[in-house]
């Protein structure tokens, strides 16, 4: 048996075999070998893919009608969940369109029709709406459910080919996407449909959190986690605490200031500076520091920090979006800013340092 590495060596010096892409699972990098006549092929059928989902989703500009609005104002005056059933790939996308709702403010949660039908239909209560998704609306599972849930006056909005379906009939609103010839070559597999149906979900999900007016603010809450979520935090949830800042009176020497201001953990490249009252008065950073040194003003070491102290800082109120003191210290190009109480008493410091997940990651 040849060794891995001789193996690997082999193939990479190897000339390329047009009709073989890939030997022993190592494909060559595609700059270095030649496109194909298969290459072409496989191209022109994956941008034709993608040409009848785009079709059918353009498609379904023009079909969305009143029913859209009645659908719309169900969803957006729900007292309870929007309950949301599929079956197969419509069950994947009713899964992906009641995540979408959740986090944008229309309590929702995913119930398989074949559950559904063996003891799971107690989940759904008095004051939800059904969101059923099946393209041709005989689903059998679905058909099931649907007497069941009728009797008990819950209203159905469906996401159907067709209104004269089995589903399209019981449902209170429809939202009928037509007659969606599929991209795959056999015709068969859900691809535009798919698409289609996804994106007549997401419309009218992000139409019913424009309807209740849902904000970033409440994005942010149910966003916690994660670059997005920071971002969307407030000042307040990322700063260090004053707990866990450098700070100091103004009236203290530098010298003073120097040898009392340690804290455990990073250390911050500022010193949050205030007066008798504990309203912040100034900063002192590692740059001022360094331009006594520059200047050779050691003699002022052993004078009242406020001398020498950056006067009237940048700052932020205690409330204010971190995606708003981010831009705040990017356009002003500074590595701290202090954030302050409406009567501007030191609360806490937004180091740089701190800030990885806020700015991207390029290659």
């Amino acid at each position: 048996m040849s060794h891995p590495v001789l193996k690997i060596a082999e193939l990479t010096n190897r000339s390329y075999d047009a009709s073989t892409r890939v030997e022993g699972s190592l494909a060559l990098a595609p700059e270095t070998r030649p496109r194909t006549r298969s290459d072409e092929d496989a191209l022109e059928f994956a941008r034709g893919v993608l040409r009848s989902e785009s079709d059918a989703i353009l498609a379904q500009i023009e079909r969305l009608d009143d029913d859209f609005c009645v659908a719309l104002d169900m969803i957006a005056s729900c007292r309870g969940y929007v309950v949301v059933t599929g079956m197969g790939k419509a069950g994947l996308i009713g899964r992906k369109l009641s995540a979408t709702m959740s986090s944008t403010g229309t309590p929702s949660h995913f119930l398989h029709p074949g559950e559904a039908f063996h003891g799971d239909l107690g989940s759904i209560r008095p004051g939800d709406v059904v969101l059923a998704l099946s393209y041709s609306g005989e689903t059998e599972e679905i058909k099931r459910i649907l007497a069941p849930i009728s009797s008990r006056n819950i209203p159905i909005v469906s996401i159907v080919s067709s209104r004269l379906s089995s589903l399209g009939r019981a449902s209170t609103a429809v939202l009928e996407i037509g007659k969606i010839e599929e991209a795959d070559a056999l015709r068969l597999a859900p691809s535009s449909s798919a698409a289609a149906m996804l994106a007549v979900g997401d419309a009218l999900a992000l139409a019913v959190s424009r309807e209740k007016g849902f904000r970033s603010e409440d994005f942010a809450r149910f966003h916690p986690g994660g670059s997005l979520g920071r971002q969307l935090s407030r000042v307040d949830e990322c700063m260090r605490p004053i707990e866990q800042c450098r700070s100091a009176s103004d009236s203290a020497t530098v010298r003073d200031v120097f040898s009392s201001c340690r804290k455990p953990g990073r250390r911050s490249g500022a010193i949050l500076l205030t007066n008798e009252r504990g309203t912040l008065t100034g900063i002192f950073t590692d740059s001022d520091l360094a331009k006594l040194f520059e200047t050779r003003g050691e003699n002022a070491f052993d004078k009242p920090i406020c001398d020498v102290m950056t006067k009237t800082p940048s700052v932020v109120e205690s409330g204010v979006l971190m995606k708003e003191a981010v831009a705040l210290m990017a356009s002003r190009k500074i590595s701290e800013l202090p954030v302050v109480d409406r009567e501007g008493k030191a609360l806490g410091l937004i180091d740089i340092t701190d800030l990885g997940d806020f700015f991207p990651t390029g290659k």
